[in-house]
Parts: C-alpha cells; structure tokens; sequence
C-alpha cells in the first residue's frame, strides 16, 4: 500500500522542476493528482506521464482561476494542497522594476493565499487533511540581491504558521518546506554554474538537494506519519541553515 492510498492532491507550478516531482512522487504513493501551472504545454506533457494525472493551465495571480481549478477537482474531494508556484528575479532592490516585484509578490504571497483559500472549504467537508507552503532557507540569512524573493518566504512562514493554529481546529495540518540548494529550471534561470557550486561547498554534507527528497518531505508532511506536525518550516537543506553562508 501506498503512503497516500485514496487521497488526492492539488499541486500548483508542478509543470517542472519540484512540483512535477511532488506530483510524481504522490502518484507512486498512490494519490489521485491535479498539476497546476502557467505553462500549459508544460504541465500538460507532465501529467500525461503520470497516470490518472489532471491537468491545470492556472495563473495562481488570478483568484478566480485558482478557486475554479480547486473547486473542479475538489468535487471529486480533497485531502492535499501544496502552493508550490513560485517566481524568481534576483538584483539588488534599488534595480528591481515595479512589474517584476509585482509578479513575484502576486505569485509567491497571493497564489499561497488564493491556493489556501480555495481549498480550505474542501478540506473542512473532507474531515480535515494537508497544506504545505513552500518556503525556502533563504529566510534564514541573507542572500546576495534576494531581497523580495526572501521578503516573499518570510511572509510564507509567518502564514503558515498562522493557518496552523487557524485551520487546525478542523484537522488541517499547515506546515511549509525550506529547500536549500536544488537545481531546478527556475532557478538555473537565475543561477550559473559557479553559483551552484559555490552554494555546494556551503553546505555541511557537501551535496546540493534533489526535488526528489523535497518531494519525499512533502509526502512525510501529507501522510499519517505528519498527523501531529503543524505550523512548522521544515528544511531540508544538506546543513546549510546551519552552517551559514561562508
């Protein structure tokens, strides 16, 4: 049997790179799941290799989308969400353009607002069930010109912390995840290959993370073996946090 045998999960930005594994990873531990994101050939392409897989073209900026997204796939019920959609921009702040902190603060704040305000209802009728943010260790001290993308996950884990003790009298368990250093395509985007090496050599084990122990984590989080977990940012992060930036 399956960790996740007979529920079924909402995931946004899981088109690629941490939230197509998530997807991958809770269809093997047999829950039903729905791929949320921008990117429709993307996400369409990625649940077409995951059996029973939907898929969503969501603007996670738009709240009408979001609610219309969850709410059809809710009503064949829902026991996970996972706001995972995300935009990365790094400069310093006194260079960033208005529409691009716009874009990120919309996805990264609003989007986990929007995702968690559409599923809530579903959830409660469901009984309860699982919300997971996704945070990131750059809350935990600071990095070069990531001054709105680590505004963003502070304000992620405040919020999830806040939905626990909210949400929790209806037995939903609000937690987030901090990645440390993991190559995905987003964030290649903004990182080359010096800087993923250096960030290697930062940590404690001297190994970047994969999005598949990410993935692994948010099944732990979604499964009976999270069922007294809530309000907690859980780092998986090869002792980065720990270590700090050298």
């Amino acid at each position: 049997m399956g960790k996740l045998d007979g529920k079924r999960a909402f995931i946004t930005g899981a088109g690629g790179g941490i939230g197509a594994a998530m997807a991958r990873l809770f269809a093997a531990e047999g829950a039903t799941v729905a791929l949320a994101d921008i990117n429709g050939p993307l996400v369409q392409e990625t649940a077409a290799g995951i059996s029973g897989a939907e898929a969503h073209v969501v603007d996670v900026r738009d709240r009408a989308a979001v609610h219309a997204a969850i709410d059809a796939f809710a009503a064949g019920g829902l026991d996970i969400l996972v706001n995972n959609a995300v935009a990365f921009h790094y400069a310093p702040l006194t260079e960033m353009p208005e529409d691009i902190v716009d874009r990120m603060l919309d996805v990264g704040i609003k989007g986990t607002f929007w995702g968690t305000q559409a599923a809530t209802p579903h959830l409660i009728r469901r009984g309860g069930g699982s919300i997971i943010n996704m945070s990131s260790v750059a809350v935990s001290f600071a990095i070069k010109h990531a001054a709105v993308y680590t505004s963003i996950k502070g304000a992620v884990d405040a919020f999830t912390r806040q939905q626990a003790v909210e949400l929790g009298v209806h037995g939903i368990r609000v937690n987030a995840l901090a990645p440390g250093a993991i190559v995905t395509p987003g964030a290649s985007a903004v990182i080359d290959a010096e800087g993923w090496e250096k960030r290697r050599a930062m940590t404690p084990l001297g190994r970047l993370v994969t999005d598949a122990e990410v993935a692994a984590a948010a099944v732990f989080l979604a499964a009976d073996s999270g069922r007294s977990i809530a309000g907690v940012t859980l780092k998986i992060d090869a002792g980065i946090t720990i270590a700090g930036p050298r």
